[in-house]
């Protein structure tokens, strides 16, 4: 009788903790396919054309882990708590090197004809919900973990709640609450800047 691929990952993730790189190898292909399911889910949420690839948001996600020092990993849901974090900073990140480059870093000049041809992005804006998130975590920071989990991580109700330690209930609730605060606040920051 083998152990679960879940208890293999969390002997893994602990051994890896303690230095033992060859765990970090045998890790790899055990959490791939989740990991890149969270990252196609991500990037199913963004606009068309966006030129971060799902392959390209594990590549950073895997290098960002391999650079974390003194993590004590607790299991499976700690670790893909951990990626969802880190998806998030990535995507943030580039959404606010995307508007750096709109207001003018790195512009070319172009003729108003050629600038009327632009149409505007209706897709989400990532440095606004990251702000509003990051405003939330100041207020409530276990909604804000939900949301980050759900939503950048892609877990599910179960799984959100075992990272956290909480009812799937509890997590139901504070998801609920948290999206219409954020909406809230969202709304609020464009209607502040009219």
């Amino acid at each position: 009788m083998g152990t679960s691929p879940s208890r293999d990952i969390t002997q893994l993730l602990r051994a890896w903790g303690t230095g033992d790189e060859h765990a970090l190898e045998e890790l790899t292909p055990l959490v791939y396919d989740e990991l890149r399911k969270a990252a196609k889910r991500q990037m199913a949420k963004e606009r068309d054309g966006h030129t971060l690839q799902t392959t390209a948001l594990i590549n950073e996600v895997y290098l960002r882990l391999v650079n974390l020092d003194d993590v004590s990993w607790q299991d499976r849901a700690h670790f893909f708590a951990i990626c969802a974090r880190l998806m998030r900073r990535i995507l943030t990140d580039y959404a606010r090197s995307r508007s750096y480059l709109k207001r003018g870093g790195d512009a070319r000049r172009v003729t108003l004809d050629e600038a009327l041809m632009v149409s505007a992005d209706p897709s989400l804006d990532l440095v606004a919900l990251e702000g509003a998130l990051t405003k939330l975590g100041e207020v409530d920071s276990r909604k804000s973990s939900v949301v980050e989990l759900r939503f950048f991580g892609g877990l599910t109700l179960k799984e959100t709640a075992a990272v956290l330690k909480v009812s799937a209930d509890t997590v139901t609730r504070d998801w609920n609450l948290a999206k219409a605060w954020l909406m809230r606040e969202m709304d609020g920051e464009q209607r502040d800047g009219f």
